[in-house]
């Protein structure tokens, strides 16, 4: 059966997908990983021959109240004019501060100051590409007591006024809800139908720290069964939204991310069956 969902395009996989070339609907690679040219950039292209490819920038700290880094927007740009992707994406975060890059992607107090912020910078990566981006709703492990503004509302105001579309990590909202009682359910009816284009799911770890329990998003295995459900009620929402597998950590063999993907798709189908049948 043909796979619709995507997989991330990670190092330890490219001469086997190139090899045997599976089926699945999209490979989304890292921008940084790819800018400038070079071996990583050929060997990408090749793939490109084979797939559709999604390009998800990590590094241009569009949270920053700096202004969006000149150069790295130049070769953010030279790739997604080289790749000609199927989606395009950031974060809702930021990571660099006097020109210098921390390896996170920070949270942003949810307030009319950050969301102008952010906002202005989405723009200026738009009109530098020429088309419109998704930006991703972030995992966080600490709340601002100053945030003014709900989560849900945030995201949708941010879309409604740049014109960006929504990545929804729904593995990101489940971290939140249980790291912070944010209800993941409330942040989704809160968005637009038509701006959420695609949907990521991940796996995450559970820390025990003592009396609490913190969840983190790290992308380090199978897709939890909370996820899951969470995921269909998504799928069916946003049934547009193209969807991906992320595993960046601990990464497995081929095999098991297919699976993953494939276990993408048959809730797809089965929710869709659902709805068909009233």
């Amino acid at each position: 059966m043909e796979t619709t969902a995507g997989i991330g395009w990670r190092a330890p996989h490219h001469a086997e997908l190139l090899e045997r070339r599976p089926s699945v609907g999209f490979l989304e690679v890292h921008a940084e990983n790819h800018m400038g040219g070079g071996r990583r950039t050929a060997v990408l292209e090749r793939a490109r021959r084979d797939y559709p490819i999604s390009i998800h920038g990590v590094g241009l700290s569009l949270g920053s109240v700096e202004p969006v880094d000149g150069v790295h927007l130049d070769w953010f740009a030279e790739l997604v004019a080289a790749i000609d992707p199927l989606l395009v994406s950031e974060h809702v975060a930021w990571c660099r501060q006097d020109g210098v890059y921390l390896n996170d992607l920070l949270p942003l107090p949810y307030t009319e100051e950050a969301l102008d912020v952010l906002i202005r910078n989405i723009d200026r990566v738009q009109g530098r590409l020429k088309q419109a981006i998704l930006m991703e709703n972030p995992s966080t492990y600490l709340a601002f007591t100053h945030s003014t503004i709900p989560e849900g509302e945030f995201l949708a105001e941010m879309a409604r006024r740049s014109g960006c579309g929504l990545l929804l990590d729904v593995n990101n909202l489940y971290v939140n809800e249980r790291n912070h009682g944010v209800p993941a359910r409330a942040v989704m009816a809160t968005l637009a139908l038509a701006s959420v284009a695609e949907i990521h799911v991940a796996g995450h770890h559970v820390a025990e720290l003592g009396d609490a329990t913190l969840l983190i998003d790290d992308h380090g295995s199978t897709v939890s069964d909370a996820v899951w459900d969470l995921y269909r009620e998504a799928a069916i929402r946003f049934s547009r939204a193209r969807t991906l597998v992320e595993w960046d950590s601990r990464i497995p063999p081929l095999d098991t991310l297919l699976a993953e993907a494939g276990k993408a798709d048959a809730h797809r189908a089965a929710m869709t069956e659902l709805r068909h049948a009233g």
